[in-house]
């Protein structure tokens, strides 16, 4: 049986469409603090929960939205961090890398 130049745009449409959503799950992961990278970081979700006895460098105010590390948007509920990969950080969540340089 010969596969048709039809049949074969078909499947690839079908597949990369797959991909492409697959992904998308993924990059919407949220992160959360029981994961080991974001115990290593002390990250939390909540910046008003740090543990100022344990993360003496917090300072109130200090939060994802305004650390330079952050990629989500403006208003956003979470965003991109680079130190977590695909996983979403919470926009008023905090870690000990914050920087505001």
């Amino acid at each position: 049986m010969k596969a048709s130049r039809r049949s074969f745009l078909i499947a690839s449409v079908g597949i990369g469409s797959s991909l492409f959503l697959a992904q998308r799950v993924f990059a919407d992961e949220q992160l959360s603090e029981d994961d080991p990278a974001a115990k290593s970081y002390g990250y939390v979700k909540d910046a008003s929960k740090v543990d100022k006895a344990k993360y003496p460098s917090y300072q109130a105010g200090q939060e994802c939205t305004n650390c330079s590390l952050y990629t989500g948007k403006t208003g956003d509920a979470s965003g991109g961090c680079p130190l977590f990969g695909a996983k979403q950080v919470a926009a008023h969540g905090w870690c000990n890398a914050y920087t505001n340089a």
